[in-house]
């Protein structure tokens, strides 16, 4: 791939740095296309279209991700929220109850402080969807559903920055999203009435 000279020379030129950031984040998202697989993503939309509530929870880039998340969901009046993980070990997790869903994010799959959520929503009988890179990671084999994700490098020359693993996560998020809408038959009537402002608030109740 082209954008590997990052590893190898400095790059001076801005313009070259957007067009190679350009070109990551695009191969992010079409290697998503033929990696997202059927089982888990279709699992985690029936899990999703009958939750009552919904809670999703990450760190860093991947926490405002899974903000971003909630927002969507809430969208389509799916009542969700981000906890982050700090607070979901201090009384936050009270939100979820028996029949709920948490959805959990991380590349690697052992971030420590969403481990603890799992076990609090396993006894609190809360449904865990976990988005992870490794599917042998405590995270995924503890998820009732786990949607891989693959990512061949973040944008930056280091190949440490949550750049293109933040667009394909998004990317999945939005998906969700939109099979959700399928699945529950969600109506742009619904939305009108609770997004009233802006242009689409406009458009929708003109």
């Amino acid at each position: 791939m082209s954008a590997l000279i990052y590893c190898n020379s400095m790059i001076e030129d801005p313009l070259i740095c957007a067009k190679e950031t350009f070109s990551i984040e695009s191969d992010a998202l079409i290697r998503m296309i033929d990696f997202i697989e059927e089982k888990s993503f279709n699992a985690a939309v029936k899990a999703l279209a009958k939750a009552q509530r919904i809670a999703a929870s990450g760190c860093g880039h991947t926490g405002i991700a899974c903000m971003h998340l909630a927002h969507l969901l809430c969208c389509i009046e799916k009542p969700a929220r981000f906890i982050s993980p700090a607070e979901a070990v201090h009384g936050a997790m009270g939100f979820l109850h028996n029949g709920d869903l948490l959805i959990i994010a991380s590349r690697g799959g052992k971030t420590t402080e969403l481990l603890p959520l799992i076990n609090i929503a396993k006894s609190k009988k809360v449904s865990v969807i976990s988005i992870t890179e490794n599917l042998d990671s405590p995270m995924a084999q503890l998820s009732d559903v786990t949607i891989p994700l693959s990512v061949q490098r973040e944008v930056d020359r280091y190949n440490t920055q949550g750049t293109s693993s933040f667009i394909a996560l998004s990317a999945v998020f939005d998906a969700l999203q939109v099979a959700v809408m399928e699945e529950t038959g969600f109506q742009d009537t619904q939305f009108a009435l609770i997004h009233p402002g802006g242009a689409v608030g406009e458009r929708l109740n003109s």
